[in-house]
């Protein structure tokens, strides 16, 4: 027997209102500003590596006269002019699109104050070439005194193909960059994992004392820019180095230092990844194993590395991401020892072949959204391993394994804390390692190569302006994708544009922004050389973990509260003020102290971005450091830290009175 629910009905799509139509406009506008600020720049950056530049010289004809002006003599083809010289004159091989060609080399006797006249043209509608400024195409005789002659500049011819990575591959020295990079990588996520297990087992599984002071500790790292380490490595066991014998003659100039430095300033992130792992076990799978008689040995690799492998997983992906794409800390200690992030940096400013630092950046880019595409299956598996009924775990005393686990995160501590102790005892000495006395002399930036105390004061505009404009722009993004009913395909593209910055190194992203944003064609442009620009790439590259932690808050939040305001017709923006952001509030400022931090540490991501104006004191640090000026680059460093700490302690102590305000109603204030 049929009833009323069985009778079909006709689908009736939900008319929009007024609050619709503005939250899909908000996503369509922070949506064209990912497109605008990552997608764009990524195909300007792609089209560069798939592009060559030749000289294609049978496409021009020049004719030469007499001494009378007659032009008698025959009509020469300009490739079989080159053709006669050893080596040529022009020559045919690939060239960057800027590449410019005079024509005056072919002729031995050439002088502007000739007589001669020359008549030029090319052959085929598509041949181009100037006459100082001025643009001719087509195969129309022009005829040039000698004087005019010598401005004649041939362009290359722009092709699409491979031929850029087939002399990147058939590079030695290059291809073997791509070696070095993975074997780092892998080596320093091995580690890194390794130690960052143990620490985090030792917060989590023991009850050893100081556990808030050793966390604290583990996290310094993240308040320095990954230059930092390598100067500090340098004054331990560099050529005049405290520790050089430790080192039983092997330098710290290459893939060791890159090595131990990396392991510093990727421990904090693999920690954070296996603490929340560990975090989320289920006590009663240790009840279980208890009751089995199991022992300890085997509980641990039966329950304790079973829930946790999707965290160990995750932070391994993370490890091997952040050192494969590091800039900064191979650019300083890694010496001849080649890394691809570094060959970025040699072939667009050292060689201004843009061409081959697109070549290098696709290169970069594969293991790196690799890397990021596991990563993300992973987390997706550790979220389904979560149940409504697991019970948190809570360890009991031991007193012999409460020691031991004591014992090692002193030692970690110690590690941290020393590499951080070593770069502030070099930037008070005057003179390593003749004169150990205390100065302030290094902190005299001005007197230095970098940009002074200004590129400091840059790096505190860049940092506040990232965090306010990011924060802003990030969860009002976030708040959008999440709360706007329907539109499933526009969220669906928006998450997947949210997401793409994690998977971009940095410096792929700055040389994709040269691209895109130095082209006089584009309306943009104006940008460029600017803080506008460091702002955007900035807040570009650090998008993502700001947007999953903005989407994590706001799906804790109840769906009532936007039922509610629907049926008191009240609009979305009062809800969004007066509900949603103080109930989010500790979201957001996580995510400003988050783009702050970043903003002063980053090297990658701004180090071809800034100019003259814009010197940032992470850039400071790399400069002083190619000039020789350690000490000072170490001081410079230290600014960097104390900033950032004294932000962290300024937004704990904010937190704590604006979540007191904020939060009052959930007290019932």
């Amino acid at each position: 027997m049929s009833t009323i629910d069985d009778i079909p009905r006709p689908f009736v799509k939900p008319r929009l209102g007024k609050d619709d139509w503005i939250q899909r406009g908000f996503m369509a506008v922070i949506a064209l500003y990912l497109i605008v600020a990552l997608a764009l720049p990524l195909y300007a950056m792609l089209s560069k590596a798939f592009s060559t530049y030749t000289f294609d010289l049978s496409q021009y004809e020049v004719q030469v006269s007499d001494e009378d002006g007659h032009f008698t003599k025959p009509v020469e083809n300009i490739a079989n002019l080159n053709a006669r010289f050893d080596p040529p004159v022009i020559g045919a091989g690939s060239t960057n699109s800027n590449g410019r060609q005079k024509l005056t080399g072919l002729f031995p006797d050439f002088s502007f104050r000739s007589p001669v006249m020359y008549r030029f043209r090319g052959t085929s509608p598509e041949a181009v070439y100037l006459v100082g400024s001025e643009r001719h195409t087509g195969p129309e005789w022009l005829e040039l005194d000698s004087n005019t002659f010598r401005r004649v500049v041939i362009r290359p011819v722009k092709h699409v193909g491979l031929a850029n990575f087939t002399t990147y591959f058939s590079t030695p020295a290059l291809t073997q960059s791509v070696r070095n990079s993975l074997w780092i990588a892998t080596i320093s996520t091995i580690i890194t994992v390794t130690l960052a297990f143990w620490f985090a087992y030792a917060l989590a599984r023991s009850c050893m004392r100081f556990k808030g002071v050793f966390r604290m500790v583990a996290m310094l790292p993240i308040l320095v820019p990954s230059l930092l380490p390598g100067i500090a490595l340098v004054y331990l066991f560099g050529n005049q180095g405290m520790l050089k014998s430790f080192l039983m003659g092997e330098t710290i100039y290459g893939p060791i230092g890159i090595v131990l430095g990396s392991v510093f300033f990727t421990f904090p992130h693999a920690m954070i990844i296996i603490s929340t792992a560990l975090a989320i076990s289920d006590a009663r799978l240790y009840e279980a194993a208890v009751s089995l008689k199991a022992s300890r040995w085997k509980t641990f690799w039966t329950v304790t590395i079973p829930g946790a492998r999707y965290g160990l997983f995750s932070a391994a992906f993370v490890v091997f991401n952040l050192v494969i794409t590091d800039f900064g800390l191979p650019k300083v200690i890694g010496g001849k020892f080649n890394v691809l992030a570094v060959d970025i940096y040699k072939q667009v400013i050292g060689q201004q072949n843009f061409e081959m630092g697109a070549v290098v950046s696709v290169v970069l880019l594969v293991p790196a959204m690799l890397a990021f595409a596991i990563d993300r299956q992973m987390q997706k598996k550790q979220v389904a391993l979560l149940s409504a009924r697991s019970v948190v775990f809570e360890p009991k005393p031991n007193r012999k394994m409460d020691r031991i686990f004591f014992a090692y995160t002193v030692l970690v501590s110690i590690f941290i804390a020393g590499i951080i102790g070593v770069c502030q005892f070099a930037a008070l000495i005057k003179f390593w390692p003749y004169d150990l006395s205390l100065s302030l002399h290094n902190y005299n930036f001005d007197l230095m190569d970098g940009g002074g105390w200004g590129s400091y004061k840059n790096s505190i505009v860049l940092a506040v302006l990232t965090a306010v404009i990011g924060t802003v722009v990030v969860f009002l993004g976030a708040y959008m994708v999440e709360k706007t009913k329907g539109f499933e395909k526009g969220r669906a593209l928006f998450q997947m544009l949210a997401m793409l910055p994690m998977a971009i190194p940095g410096m792929v992203l700055g040389l994709a922004y040269i691209f895109f944003f130095n082209n006089p064609a584009n309306p943009l442009n104006f940008i460029y050389g600017t803080m506008i620009i460091l702002v955007v790439s900035t807040v570009t590259h650090f998008y993502t973990v700001s947007h999953l932690t903005a989407v994590t808050a706001l799906k804790q939040m109840d769906t009532e509260f936007e039922s509610v305001s629907a049926s008191l017709k009240q609009p979305f923006h009062k809800l969004f003020r007066q509900v949603t952001v103080p109930v989010s509030m500790p979201a957001i400022l996580n995510i400003s102290i988050y783009l702050f931090v970043n903003a002063m540490t980053t090297v990658s991501a701004v180090v071809f971005l800034y100019s003259t104006d814009t010197a940032l004191a992470s850039i400071a640090v790399l400069n002083m450091d190619d000039a020789g000026d350690i000490a000072p680059a170490a001081a410079m460093g230290m600014m960097i830290f104390y900033t950032n700490a004294g932000a962290r302690i300024l937004h704990a102590l904010a937190s704590r009175g604006i979540l007191k305000r904020s939060e009052a109603w959930r007290k019932g204030d």
